[in-house]
């Protein structure tokens, strides 16, 4: 309904704190009463003067009288919102039905603000002044709404005014410093030469978690990427089983952000294999847990023995043969290779990073055998 209105906001993100950059609109689905109602400052103010007046609008109970008290009323402590020497006038803490209440000046605050992707909003009054405030910002994660409402809060309550401009400045500024020091400490805390306990495509799999869901991490053209439903992000290796996130743009990796992206910490389980990753998303809590399923690729022994053959590479002939069900490469000199399936024609050597096979149809019969390595790429043909 957004898309096809004409009378409507659009809203823009900022990245590295001096780029704007245009926002698509976000469609909820699951977290529908967290932000799925498009509405106005208009809108907003009649709904703020609803609950001023009790729950009334124009002589008509919209919400119960009681409700609204119920729902104003301190219901449970948020924090110890203690005053301090910089405004000994604001403390309290506490929450009530859908509503942040504190003192505000020595005024009864009711407020919630809220986020979401290139939108910020405040809506708050004060029940015993008569007084609401409604701001709307169409910035994602903006800290405008808060000191926009306390400055008009300092005028219509006239009361002492706070240089919120200058407060805002300076958390702004130490939550900068604070970013650069965190990507400073993660950057030296990087162990040089640490590689990954496995190849790259062990990592892959279905990770679930019993209350966030799922999510894929799949691997391509030498790299991981984890998809979620409403994103994908490149995973780059940091060092040992730990990766780096970097949100995909355009179809590339966006690397000029995230200094402090989400790391992926992998772990194993008693036989060796990836079985979990873990990931710090909220902050406040321990990093959460996500149990890895593998993803398999079937292919039938009969398939399987479509590639058995010799082929003739650079010289020498190398072998394909099926084993107790898997395909195995044999080359003059070498181990014997268990090759993995990782798509239609293609397999990967278990055990070596970076050696991709991947057979060419042709005509109906597999011709051609290409060797994707690290020092190069090569074909075997048929013999």
């Amino acid at each position: 309904e957004m898309q096809k209105a004409t009378d409507i906001a659009i809203g823009y993100g900022l990245k590295n704190e001096t780029t704007i950059d245009k926002m698509d609109y976000y469609h909820i689905a699951g977290m529908a009463p967290a932000g799925s109602i498009n509405s106005s400052v208009t809108e907003m103010s009649n709904w703020v003067i609803t609950w001023i007046n009790g729950g009334k609008f124009k002589g008509k109970e919209i919400i119960p009288a009681s409700y609204v008290s119920e729902a104003m009323s301190s219901q449970m402590v948020i924090g110890a919102g203690l005053p301090d020497k910089t405004n000994p006038d604001l403390h309290l803490s506490n929450y009530g039905y859908g509503w942040f209440l504190s003192s505000y000046k020595g005024h009864y605050r009711v407020e919630h603000g809220g986020n979401i992707d290139g939108f910020s909003a405040n809506t708050s009054f004060y029940p015993s002044d008569s007084v609401g405030i409604v701001v709307l910002v169409n910035q994602n994660g903006s800290a405008v709404p808060s000191v926009v409402r306390n400055i008009i809060s300092d005028r219509i309550l006239r009361v002492k005014p706070t240089d919120w401009n200058k407060e805002l400045k300076e958390r702004r500024d130490k939550a900068v410093t604070e970013q650069k020091k965190a990507a400073a400490t993660r950057s030296s805390n990087k162990v040089k030469g640490a590689k990954p306990s496995h190849i790259l495509a062990e990592f892959t799999g279905k990770y679930s978690h019993p209350a966030y869901g799922d999510f894929t991490i799949t691997y391509d053209r030498d790299s991981l990427f984890a998809n979620f439903k409403r994103m994908k992000l490149w995973l780059a290796h940091h060092h040992y089983d730990v990766f780096n996130s970097y949100a995909i743009e355009n179809g590339k990796p966006d690397t000029t952000t995230n200094e402090n992206s989400t790391q992926f910490l992998f772990s194993g389980n008693e036989v060796g294999e990836i079985s979990m990753v873990a990931l710090k998303l909220e902050p406040t809590l321990a990093p959460l847990e996500f149990k890895r399923t593998p993803i398999k690729v079937d292919v039938s022994t009969a398939d399987l023995k479509r590639y058995e053959g010799e082929f003739e590479l650079g010289g020498m002939t190398v072998r394909f043969f099926t084993k107790a069900d898997v395909l195995r490469l044999f080359v003059p000199g070498q181990p014997e290779y268990e090759l993995v399936p990782t798509g239609k024609h293609k397999f990967m050597l278990k055990g070596l990073e970076g050696f991709k096979i991947e057979f060419v149809e042709t005509n109906g019969s597999l011709s051609e055998a290409v060797f994707n390595q690290p020092n190069g790429v090569f074909k075997a043909k048929r013999k």
